[in-house]
C-alpha cells in the first residue's frame, strides 16, 4: 500500500472539538500523511460560546497554494469542509484541479445546513455556489437538510425511502458521482448512512442516539476519508465512521460539563485499529 498524503481545507477552531482540530488528529490515526490548509482562525467554534475572535484567511489560500505548485507537492485527495465564502469554494475547486494527483479522490462535505436550515451567514447564493464545488467532487458527504437545499427539495422531518431515493436521484442527475447522504433515520431508534455509487444504493444502519454534539459531522467526514484512502470502500468508509462517531458519543454522554464536543481523543486508537487492520 502506497504511502497516501492528504489535503484538508477548512477552518480552526481552536477550542471546540471540530473542523481542523478533529480532521488532523483523525486522519493521522488512519495512517495516512495529513497537510491543512485553514480558511479561518476562530478562538472557538460558534455553538454556544459567546464573543468569539474570528481571522479570515482566504487571503493568504492561495499563495499557500502556488507555493506547493512550485514544489512539486500534490496529494491523493483534497477533502474539504466547512467553507466561510463563496470565493473560499472557488478557491478550492482551483486547488482541486491543480494539485489533486490524477487518480486522487476529491471529496466534499458541504458543511453548511442541518435541521432545515443553513447555517449563520449564509444564503442561497452561498447554495449555488457549493453546488458547484459538490457536483464537480468525486464523493459528496450531506446530510439530509444539505442535500435537500443542493436539490431545491422542501426539507421534512418526518420522511420515507421514497423521500431519501428522490434526494439521490436528483444530486446524481445534477452531477454527484458518489453520494454519502448522513443521518438518514426511517424510525425512532436508529440512523444510518445512504450511499449511492455506480448507481448502486445501500443503507448501513446503526443505533440512534438522542443528542446532538458539535463537531460529530467532521469526526465522520474526517474517519471516512481516512478509512477510504486506506483502501476501504465506500461502504466499508461508510461504516468505520458511522460506528467511531456512536463511540465517540457513548464516550461523552454522561458528562454533562462536556457539551461543545464529543471526547473522541481517548478511543481514537479503536478507530486506528479498524481501519488498519
Amino acid at each position: 500500500m502506497s504511502y497516501k498524503r492528504i489535503l484538508t481545507i477548512q477552518d480552526i477552531s481552536c477550542v471546540g472539538q471540530c473542523s481542523l482540530t478533529v480532521a488532523l488528529p483523525v486522519l493521522s490515526s488512519c495512517g495516512v500523511e495529513t497537510s491543512i490548509l485553514p480558511s479561518a482562525v476562530l478562538s472557538t467554534h460558534t455553538g454556544g460560546f459567546e464573543g468569539y475572535t474570528f481571522r479570515d484567511l482566504t487571503d493568504d489560500m492561495m499563495p499557500i497554494a502556488d507555493h506547493w505548485q512550485k514544489e512539486n507537492i500534490s496529494f491523493d485527495t483534497v477533502y474539504s469542509g466547512y467553507l466561510g465564502s463563496a470565493r473560499q469554494i472557488n478557491y478550492v475547486l482551483d486547488i482541486t484541479k491543480r494539485l489533486l494527483k490524477e487518480d486522487g479522490y476529491s471529496i466534499v462535505d458541504p458543511a453548511m445546513a442541518d435541521n432545515g436550515k443553513l447555517y449563520h451567514g449564509f444564503d442561497l447564493a452561498f447554495v449555488e455556489e457549493m453546488k458547484k464545488l459538490v457536483f464537480a467532487s468525486d464523493i459528496c458527504l450531506p446530510n439530509i437538510t444539505e442535500a435537500c437545499f443542493l436539490t431545491a427539495t422542501e426539507y421534512k422531518e418526518n420522511y420515507d425511502e421514497k423521500y431519501t431515493d428522490s434526494l439521490l436521484e436528483k444530486m446524481a442527475a445534477a452531477g454527484a458521482k458518489t453520494i454519502v447522504l448522513t443521518g438518514v433515520s426511517y424510525d425512532d431508534t436508529t440512523t444510518g448512512v445512504l450511499i449511492l455509487e455506480k448507481g448502486i444504493k445501500s443503507y448501513y444502519r446503526h443505533r440512534k442516539i438522542d443528542r446532538k454534539y458539535h463537531g460529530t459531522g467532521d469526526i465522520y467526514s474526517s474517519a471516512f476519508t481516512g478509512a477510504l484512502n486506506r483502501d476501504k470502500s465506500v461502504y466499508e468508509s461508510a461504516k468505520i465512521a458511522a460506528d467511531f462517531v456512536v463511540k465517540c458519543i457513548d464516550n461523552t454522554i454522561d458528562d454533562d460539563s462536556h457539551w461543545y464536543g464529543v471526547k473522541f481523543e481517548p478511543i481514537l486508537y479503536q478507530l486506528g485499529k479498524e481501519v488498519l487492520r
